[in-house]
């Protein structure tokens, strides 16, 4: 009933299996990756004829990962999964992201690519195997792809790399020092085509060391999957590229000038315009036939994009006519808005970020429910791109994957400079507002959220820019390597390449290639001549910094406290009693963890104080020879209880009440009155013993002792 085509290697510490034929045989292509105890099942479909008009490629990837594949029921209301978590739609863009480019050019019939993760053994991470999976899956498939792509983890250790580190060591990078990296690279055969990290403030070198090592890595899967499609591959789809180059030199006759004194135009919206009017100028010249030509859309880009990169390669001249390595023009300013907690805009040429830093404390931790396990995170990045950054009209709903992604980009780059939590015990949210775009919003963000957190008195451990690097690289092999790219040059060039970090290193890198793969020595001239890009910027925004940012009157003050945990039960109280009167007598925010580290917080450093002091009542222990104030509880005939240390009580003996003899202790004391005491010691059976004769009742200082004698007398 079936036929079943399996293939193994060994890969690292694990076996990686690659099997087809048994599920989703209706689909163009199917394949079921396992890693260890890690299963991802990816299906490829493809529409066998393309949509009428259609000048795109519609190629759509989905990544889910079921709750059932770690025996875990979904949490919620509704206790089955629904819309995509931020890690299911990073993922799927991570697999897109390599395979897009290797579809043939002029392929634009529809293709759907589905990954489910089947089993997770909670030890390999799930994006790799759905990446190996999606790869095979499409090189079976028959549809036109020129691939196979493969991609693997690399972590860092004591100048080591390391090959697929477990989920666990990659779990919070800032609070593992030994980790320093987690990067993920796709590529082919021969060339690299995606990565994607987190640093610690790596060197160039070490990067590119560790994108090198990826690469000799992921050599074992390619032939693998190819191995797997000797035995197993459909017949290749019958599809063969429109030949337009009739239709592309009637476009280049009627508006190469017009395009080329286009895109003369420095101003972006200028520039825009004089495009548009060359291309109606162009249409107008074209016979009916020719307009309705489902190529022409091509064939206007293609022109677009000649003129743009012959003026790069041969005359080394970009659009607006900066230098190939000169970065726009920089504005930095800090404390923009007067009630946030931090604030700071960056402006970068067109292109600006509006970012808002907010401290919050424990209870505005985002909660995270993930395969792997639930954890919490006190570092949040939001990354917002309306309509109007652009000069444009648009639907405006919640984030989508293009928003999550820079957002994601962004927030790598800066958590690897912020303090530990046990120094700055705050939850941070920030919140860019791309306001102007043209060319790398994610990389102002970057820097935006450097400036507003240090703004907001956060203390970073050194300031993070970011930059994007372009690449026109022309079929000779000659090729130029551009800094700060524009829009229209990512739009038309064949790379996206991202550098966040500090003067120190590298935190953050992100590639993205639209041809088959860059040579290192390529990779090599964009790391260095991005780190010349981001010192410049990082000396830009240092004008901005003036010392330390005062702390904002808005921002709640947290105190940490450190309590024994067989004391934590005391402090919350039989039903949480104990925590709630502390909340609401000293009108501070109190939240404990089980380490027994407690989090005081407000903006009224009195109620700090006041709850500071209720706890510590509470879990102290009280000091032999210190003096107490206290409260009389109770008049015996022997004595007077005092309580004097929270809820603790002490006898103070007649005899210990004054220097003299009383015929009994109400004599002097009443319940309710405050008294000085004096601790003691503990007799045999653990009671307290105080004194009052020996402290001043009206100062709280103790008696010296010649005072003592003469008080006798």
């Amino acid at each position: 009933m079936f036929n079943v085509t399996t293939k193994s290697i060994e890969w690292g510490e694990d076996t990686l299996t690659l099997e087809t034929g048994k599920v989703a045989r209706q689909a163009d292509g199917s394949v079921v990756a396992t890693l260890g105890e890690t299963r991802v099942m990816a299906n490829v479909t493809f529409a066998k004829e393309p949509k009428p008009g259609q000048d795109f490629f519609p190629l759509t990837v989905h990544y889910q990962e079921k709750y059932y594949a770690a025996g875990k029921v979904p949490g919620g209301f509704f206790k089955r999964e629904a819309r995509p978590t931020e890690k299911e739609t990073l993922t799927a863009r991570l697999i897109d992201r390599p395979i897009r480019p290797l579809f043939v050019p002029g392929f634009k019939h529809e293709v759907l690519v589905m990954c489910t993760v089947l089993s997770h053994d909670l030890v390999n991470d799930p994006d790799i195997v759905a990446m190996i999976a999606a790869s095979a899956a499409l090189t079976i498939s028959g549809v036109p792809f020129m691939g196979p792509i493969a991609g693997c983890r690399v972590g860092y250790v004591d100048g080591e790399y390391i090959l697929n580190p477990e989920v666990e060591d990659m779990q919070g990078l800032r609070n593992n020092p030994e980790q320093r990296l987690d990067l993920v690279v796709a590529g082919t055969k021969d060339a690299v085509m995606m990565v994607e990290s987190e640093a610690y403030e790596l060197s160039e070198e070490e990067m590119l060391g560790a994108v090198t090592f990826a690469h000799e890595q992921i050599q074992p899967v390619l032939d693998l999957i190819i191995d797997l499609a000797e035995d197993a591959a459909k017949e290749p789809f019958d599809f063969q590229p429109p030949d337009y180059s009739a239709l592309f030199e009637a476009v280049k006759a009627a508006g190469e000038d017009k395009m080329k004194a286009a895109y003369a135009i420095t101003d972006k919206q200028e520039r825009q315009a004089a495009v548009a009017a060359a291309k109606e100028a162009i249409r107008a010249a074209l016979s009916e036939e020719q307009l309705e030509d489902a190529n022409l859309g091509s064939a206007l880009k293609k022109l677009e994009s000649i003129v743009l990169r012959s003026a790069v390669v041969k005359d080394g001249k970009r659009i607006d006519g900066r230098a190939l390595d000169q970065v726009r023009p920089i504005v930095c300013e800090n404390g923009l808005l007067p009630r946030t907690h931090g604030s700071a805009l960056f402006t970068r040429g067109e292109t600006q970020a509006l970012v808002v830093t907010t401290l919050g404390t424990g209870d505005d931790e985002q909660f995270i429910d993930a395969l792997h396990g639930n954890f919490k995170s006190n570092f949040m990045l939001h990354y917002n791109f309306p309509p109007y950054s652009v000069g444009e009209v648009g639907r405006v709903g919640g984030p989508g994957r293009r928003e999550i992604g820079h957002g994601k980009l962004a927030w790598r780059a800066l958590q690897a400079v912020l303090p530990a939590s046990t120094d700055f015990p705050y939850t941070l949210r920030l919140v860019s507002e791309i306001t102007e775009s043209n060319g790398s919003s994610s990389m102002a963000s970057v820097c935006g959220g450097s400036l507003s957190m240090m703004d907001a008195g956060v203390p970073l451990k050194s300031a993070v820019a970011g930059v994007a690097m372009g690449l026109v690289l022309e079929e000779d092999g000659s090729y130029a390597v551009l800094t700060d790219i524009l829009g229209d040059e990512d739009h038309l060039g064949d790379m996206d390449f991202k550098v966040a970090g500090t003067e120190e290193g590298i935190t953050s890198l992100q590639m993205d290639i639209k041809v088959a793969g860059i040579t290192p020595e390529i990779m090599k001239k964009a790391l260095a001549q991005a780190k010349e890009g981001r010192m410049h910027i990082l000396g830009e925004m240092n004008k901005a910094l003036s010392g330390a940012a005062d702390f904002s009157v808005h921002a709640p003050r947290i105190e940490t406290m450190q309590v024994p945990t067989d004391k934590i039960r005391e402090v919350i109280g039989s039903g949480g009693k104990v925590i709630r009167e502390i909340v609401e007598v000293s009108g501070a925010k109190v939240d404990i963890n089980d380490d027994g580290i407690i989090k005081i917080a407000s903006p009224n450093g009195e109620a700090i104080q006041k709850a500071y002091d209720m706890i510590h009542s509470i879990v102290a222990e009280p000091e032999e020879g210190k003096v107490y104030k206290g409260k009389v509880v109770k008049i015996v005939d022997f004595g007077a209880f005092v309580n004097f240390f929270g809820k603790r009580d002490g006898l103070v003996h007649v005899s210990q009440i004054e220097n003299r003899r009383l015929n009994h202790p109400s004599d002097v004391l009443k319940e309710g009155q405050e008294v000085w005491v004096k601790l003691l010691g503990f007799d045999d059976r653990g009671k307290v013993r105080l004194s009052m004769k020996i402290v001043d009742q009206e100062t709280g200082e103790e008696i010296a002792p010649e005072k003592k004698e003469e008080a006798a007398d």
